[in-house]
């Protein structure tokens, strides 16, 4: 969730979405061709999001479109590429629309149910993955994610440790329902059942409240970090996304403080607590895993250079 750097889902194929347009908005018989490049421009989206929407419109490839630019569009394939670019022009964000979006290379399910992943998240997957190999691969190296989502961080975790040598075990938990469906439905789609390398299992609970007395090696979290008057709650994609999985008190760290305070009762000794928050939010965040007795505390810059994940480790 980094609002400040921003900005069943999915869309139908053709012939579904033109079904979902009346005949008056289909183009006339009369009506002057139109070519993909001109339809796409005529949008007025930027030419990125245009082509993303062309792309579900027409069913075909980033390569297929810029191949075709100069091809006459069908009268469906225009009222289902309208239909996309007018709900975008609302203002609905792109992942939403498509019900998709790539993140640590990988597609996955998003819906309004969860928040859309971002590119700093990923500095979030890669940091547990360079602390990984310290774990013998003899014996699973347990790992919990707090306030999971749609599953992006459990399963990218999940897939990319077996690269590092590394065996986990993986426990997503969210308080929400529908965004742990969401996390499912990511899971079938990615990993293979039989594949003992990528366990994770989905577990409802508020943050902490239903996993007893379990630890783990690493505990994980992006957080909500919004102030609840946060500007950027009214901007952009962030004003359709869950409110839940955005705000937190008053200056943003009240679910910063609660994880720090909890987290050591949860992990194994020597183990990490790594999660994400605001850019403005290091220092802060430093000091509540300070007051929480950890250790090593340390706090990595986002490729614009900004705080974005700090990290602490519980005592040997």
């Amino acid at each position: 969730m980094t609002p400040e750097g921003a900005v069943p889902a999915g869309v139908a194929g053709v012939a579904s979405e033109a079904a979902a347009v009346p005949a008056t908005a289909t183009r006339k018989a009369d009506a002057v061709p139109i070519t993909v490049d001109a339809l796409m421009r005529a949008s007025t989206l930027p030419w990125v999001e245009a082509r993303m929407l062309a792309e579900r419109a027409f069913a075909t490839t980033a390569a297929g479109i810029a191949a075709n630019l100069r091809r006459i569009v069908s009268a469906a394939e225009q009222a289902a590429f309208d239909t996309l670019a007018a709900r975008r022009r609302s203002g609905e964000p792109v992942a939403y629309i498509l019900g998709e979006r790539e993140f640590y290379g990988r597609t996955f399910i998003v819906t309004p149910d969860v928040l859309i992943p971002r590119p700093e998240t990923e500095l979030l997957c890669e940091a547990v993955l360079e602390r990984l190999p310290a774990y013998p691969s003899r014996k699973a190296a347990s790992i919990l994610d707090l306030g999971a989502g749609s599953g992006v961080i459990s399963l990218t975790l999940a897939l990319e440790a077996p690269r590092a040598g590394v065996v986990v075990s993986v426990t997503a938990a969210d308080s929400s329902v529908a965004a742990l469906a969401v996390a499912r439905a990511n899971a079938a789609r990615l990993l293979a059942p039989e594949d003992e390398l990528t366990r994770v299992r989905f577990v409802e609970s508020n943050w902490f409240s239903a996993l007893g007395d379990q630890r783990f090696n690493f505990i994980v979290s992006n957080p909500p970090y919004l102030a609840d008057d946060d500007p950027h709650l009214a901007r952009d994609d962030v004003r359709f996304e869950p409110r839940l999985a955005l705000i937190s008190g008053p200056d943003g760290m009240d679910a910063i403080h609660s994880i720090a305070r909890t987290a050591p009762t949860h992990l194994h000794a020597g183990g990490w607590l790594l999660f994400e928050h605001g850019w403005t939010q290091g220092a802060a965040c430093r000091k509540a895993l300070s007051t929480n007795g950890f250790a090593d505390i340390i706090t990595l810059r986002d490729l614009d250079g900004h705080e974005r994940v700090s990290a602490g480790r519980a005592p040997a």
